[in-house]
C-alpha cells in the first residue's frame, strides 16, 4: 500500500470542505469530544467530501461509527488499541494505521500487523502534550527498517522546511496539524505542502 505523501489532520468536516478541494489526497478526521449524533453527521459529510475530490478519509479512534458510515481507514493510539475490535475492523475491509512513540509501542503495533504506523514527535509540538521527547531522523531510519515494506508515517512539528530531512531518513508520509489550521492562510499552506511533498509522490 502506498499512501500519499502529505497527511492532513484536522478536526472537523469543515475544514475538510475547506481544504480538501485543493488538492489534498489524504486526510484525517480526529474528533475528540462530540456526542455520537455529532461524530456521525461530521463522518458522514467528510466522506462525501472525500468521496467527490478523490481524497483517502481516515477516521480517528471511532471505529465503530467508521464502519457503520462505509468508511474504509481508521487510525488508532495505543490506548484504542487496546479496546478495539481488530476481527471487527478486518471482517469489514477496513483498513488500520497505529501511532507508535516507542519500541514497546512498536512491538504492540506490529502484532496488530497495521497498514501503516505512524512515529512521532519527530519535532516538539504543540497539539498536544507529550512524555516522549523528539524522536529526530535515526529514530525514522530504525523504524523504517522495521515495519518495510509497510508505510511509515512522521508526525510532530513539522512544516515543508522540514520534510526534505524527514523524508530522506525513511518516511513515506508526512503528517501535519498545526502548521496548517494555525497558519495565518491555510489554503495557501496547504498548497506549499503539496508543492513540496510532489517529489515524493
Amino acid at each position: 500500500m502506498k499512501l500519499d505523501p502529505f497527511y492532513l489532520i484536522v478536526d472537523s468536516a469543515a475544514w475538510i470542505e475547506r481544504l480538501v478541494p485543493l488538492g489534498v489526497r489524504l486526510v484525517q478526521l480526529r474528533i475528540k469530544t462530540m456526542d455520537e449524533a455529532g461524530l456521525r453527521a461530521e463522518i458522514s459529510k467528510a466522506k462525501a467530501l472525500c468521496a467527490q475530490h478523490e481524497c483517502q478519509l481516515i477516521i480517528n479512534d471511532h471505529w465503530r461509527l467508521a464502519i457503520e458510515e462505509g468508511c474504509d481507514f481508521v487510525h488508532l493510539g495505543q490506548e484504542d488499541l487496546q479496546t478495539a475490535n481488530l476481527s471487527r475492523i478486518r471482517a469489514a475491509g477496513v483498513r488500520l494505521g497505529l501511532s507508535t512513540h516507542d519500541r514497546v509501542e512498536l512491538e504492540t503495533a506490529m502484532f496488530a500487523e497495521p497498514d501503516y504506523v505512524a512515529l512521532g514527535p519527530i519535532y516538539p509540538t504543540i497539539l498536544k502534550k507529550m512524555k516522549w521527547a523528539p524522536q529526530g531522523f535515526e529514530r525514522i531510519s530504525e523504524w523504517k527498517s522495521r515495519v518495510a515494506p509497510m508505510p511509515l508515517v512522521a508526525i510532530g512539528g513539522l512544516n515543508p522546511d522540514r520534510l526534505d530531512g524527514v523524508f530522506a531518513a525513511g518516511a513515506d508520509s508526512a503528517a501535519v496539524v498545526t502548521d496548517i489550521t494555525l497558519n495565518d492562510d491555510p489554503e495557501a499552506r496547504t498548497r506549499e505542502w503539496i508543492e513540496k511533498t510532489d517529489q515524493w509522490r
